[in-house]
């Protein structure tokens, strides 16, 4: 984090590099930032929580096997004897939980310290080391780890001084540490640009994308060293939101060209193609990426962003941007926090955090170490992490609903929300493998846990317009409405089911989807919900647009996020064109935005102003997002009715990940909660009602339904928790007499289940 690229320490040892600072290398000090080591081994570079400990830091993140150990070479002033320091805490102590599983040693010249760290303190602060002897100013320096469960370091502080304790500054690059650092006085220069893009997910990605085709001079700074954001493979949530449709029917082109294509979430690493989104970016002349670069300071004048600060996440050196324009694609609200933008929080019944995982079974058996520190569950506590499908159907996946943190704060507890989830992950694991679980997993392993929360809900940056649930329930008709939301309005609750043993902190969610939502045009999200009300010069792409917590629920998905982003690079073009305000945008310019948002998203302007339409079009929309579309409603004999052409009332949730006909499934249950399928049949006849369904542990066992049909109206219950009869896809609920023209149905009926109510599709078939 704290040296010059390419360095192992700070104390280079030449006259030109440390002029400026002779009375520090004088007193005989080394501060070695973990991050800024040569080689990480096996341990990971978390930088989620600099602003709230002041440091990205390394992760001994090894799902239970101790990591290769992270080396380098320090250069000391001076040999002699030095006072050692290391930061880091015990991970788990906040809790008061045994075992402090996140141990790990610092080797100095091969020899460890006599402390062992990590297992102490529930914050993070500067632990004694003990002394060591300096025998050589060039020494080698190793963290090694003890257990494979999280131990974390920030720093190594060395200093002659035997009576100095390091300041515990958790402020990002403090004073202290800047100084012993050694870093230059001013940050780097990077030079002015059209628009700076902060964060470097789907809005980052479509508005710096977006505003390059139109000419601008775009920066795009991201914090982690892969674009994507919860799309990556960090995270690994599957691209979700339709595209392409609604008024501006070209907006998700650009979109288009970076989505994944992942069949399962969470996927494989190769599906989220994060080589391939940073080599899209980097193609294009009008950007300048910058990677592992975190904003963590900006400056303002007259209710303008001027200019924003990063540091390296690697070695702390800073760097200046400074622009005529910023958008926020943080997630978090960052910039809007930094700049003084006025947002909105809630503090109680979020959307939380998860942290997704996956294990498989080995050729042969495989140990785990006993967690007492993880949460104390068995095989009942959690549900069970089914396996996958696709390249993921011989892998087991515990999938988005592991989530936490809908009752605490969404930035200043992120590090404790990732950490219980972590706790929740090997509890549930431990149980599987050595608890009531264990004789059906011997073999099994752990292949990935996300050590990369993605969260749900943090800051709300407030714009000209607020949207509301109501808004889009109603349908309000904005006359700047222009991207496109499908998603149901999801909104995610602890599941009460697996709450029991922790009821003030759940780590199993449960959505409740309002699906009164347009999916084949969109509700169309404002403009005006994409600037700051009162930063004059700041757009936001992402979950922190302006929108309050319940509207969230249905504009937070990363496709729907991408094509914002489209948005805001045209509008960025646009008021850098007649030097406007983003407001102005929308008050005085509003038809030249409109027609950049119905060019196609390969467009580029040239120098002269026109543009060039050149390149392949995009394929026709594909609305199973790439990934395995059920069975094609098309190729059934009969009459077939989809799940979507049902009449639906009550709350109804999407699903995918079972297999289904057409493009998905829907499931429910509760008062109100019906689905009737209508149809008229060509001729008079008998026909073979079927019933689509798929087994499932949390399906019904009693789902009702009734026939309607020329005979009256039968009624009877199917088991959704056993498999289907018919080509493992559907049940017969009869044979009846239909007559020719006249209005006949399926009802389900979710009111009195015991379970979730599966639908999908009705097929009505003749009988020979």
């Amino acid at each position: 984090m704290k040296f010059a690229p390419g360095s192992i320490a700070f104390a280079i040892m030449t006259a030109l590099a440390f002029a400026a600072a002779p009375a520090l290398l004088a007193a005989d000090r080394l501060l070695v930032e973990a991050e800024s080591f040569q080689l990480h081994g096996g341990w990971s570079l978390d930088t989620q929580f600099i602003d709230l400990m002041g440091s990205p830091y390394l992760l001994a993140h090894g799902l239970g096997q101790p990591v290769k150990d992270a080396t380098t070479t320090a250069t000391f002033p001076a040999t002699g004897k030095y006072q050692v320091w290391v930061r880091t805490k015990d991970w788990v102590a906040h809790w008061g939980a045994p075992g402090a599983p996140g141990k790990f040693q610092v080797l100095v010249d091969g020899q460890p310290l006599a402390p062992t760290f990590g297992a102490k303190g529930a914050d993070w602060a500067w632990q004694d080391g003990g002394t060591v002897e300096i025998g050589a100013k060039q020494t080698r320096l190793a963290l090694h780890d003890l257990t494979g469960f999280e131990g974390r370091c920030d720093a190594i502080y060395f200093t002659t001084d035997l009576q100095e304790t390091p300041p515990n500054d958790s402020a990002p690059l403090s004073a202290w540490r800047k100084s012993t650092l050694g870093l230059p006085a001013t940050p780097q220069a990077m030079g002015e640009f059209d628009l700076v893009v902060v964060g470097g997910g789907y809005g980052g990605m479509g508005s710096a994308l977006s505003a390059a085709r139109m000419g601008l001079k775009v920066a795009l700074i991201q914090n982690r060293p892969v674009l994507g954001g919860n799309g990556s493979s960090e995270v690994r949530v599957w691209a979700q939101g339709l595209i392409r449709r609604g008024k501006y029917p070209h907006i998700g082109e650009i979109v288009e060209e970076f989505a994944d294509r992942a069949k399962n979430s969470p996927g494989t690493y190769e599906e989220f193609g994060d080589a391939q989104k940073e080599a899209l970016v980097r193609a294009d002349k009008n950007i300048s990426l910058f990677l592992n670069e975190h904003v963590y300071a900006a400056e303002t004048k007259d209710s303008r962003i001027v200019a924003v600060t990063s540091l390296n996440t690697t070695n702390s050196r800073e760097k200046q941007y400074r622009g005529k324009y910023f958008v926020d694609c943080t997630g978090h609200g960052n910039l809007a926090y930094l700049a003084g933008a006025k947002y909105e929080i809630e503090l109680k019944d979020l959307l939380g955090m998860s942290n997704m995982w996956v294990w498989s079974n080995a050729d042969t058996p495989q140990a785990f170490p006993e967690t007492p520190w993880a949460l104390d569950l068995t095989m009942s506590d959690f549900p069970y992490p089914k396996f996958g499908r696709a390249d993921m159907k011989d892998k087991g996946h515990g999938e988005w609903f592991w989530e936490s943190g809908f009752n605490q704060h969404p930035i200043k507890d992120l590090e404790l929300i990732r950490d219980w989830n972590l706790r929740a992950v090997y509890g549930a694991f431990n149980a599987m493998k050595n608890r009531d679980g264990k004789p059906e997993h011997v073999n099994a392993k752990l292949d990935w846990i996300a050590y990369v929360g993605g969260t749900r809900e943090s800051r709300r940056i407030v714009g000209d317009v607020m949207l509301t649930r109501d808004d889009i329930v109603n349908k309000r008709d904005f006359p700047d409405g222009c991207v496109p939301s499908t998603w149901s309005i999801d909104l995610h609750f602890p599941k009460e089911e697996y709450a029991k043993k922790y009821p003030d902190n759940a780590f199993i969610s449960v959505a409740k989807f309002d699906a009164r939502i347009d999916k084949q045009f969109g509700y169309p999200i404002p403009y005006r919900c994409l600037y700051s009300a009162n930063m004059t010069n700041m757009f936001m792409a992402g979950r922190d647009i302006s929108v309050t917590d319940e509207a969230l629920g249905t504009v937070r998905v990363m496709k729907t996020i991408g094509m914002m982003g489209e948005v805001v690079g045209k509008a960025a073009a646009v008021a850098l064109k007649h030097n406007a305000t983003p407001r102005d945008v929308y008050h005085l310019y509003w038809n030249e935005l409109d027609a950049l948002m119905k060019l196609p998203g390969r467009a580029r302007r040239g120098l002269d102003g026109t543009f060039d339409l050149s390149g392949p079009p995009p394929p026709p929309v594909d609305d199973t997002k790439g990934r395995e579309m059920g069975v094609s409603l098309a190729s059934l004999k009969g009459i077939a009715i989809d799940n979507r052409q049902a009449k639906l009332t009550g709350r109804w949730s999407s699903g995918t990940s079972l297999d289904h006909v057409g493009s998905d499934y829907q499931y429910g249950r509760g008062p109100g909660t019906k689905a009737v399928f209508e149809f008229t049949v060509p001729k008079d006849g008998r026909y073979e009602v079927r019933f689509a369904t798929a087994p499932h542990e949390n399906r019904a066992s009693n789902t009702a339904f009734g026939v309607r049909s020329a005979e009256g109206e039968k009624r009877g219950t199917v088991n959704q928790k056993r498999p289907a009869t018919i080509d493992k896809q559907w049940v017969s609920l009869g044979v009846f007499r239909f007559a020719a023209g006249q209005p006949s149905a399926v009802e389900i009926n979710a009111e009195q289940a015991d379970g979730n109510v599966h639908i999908d599709a009705v097929n009505v078939v003749p009988v020979e």
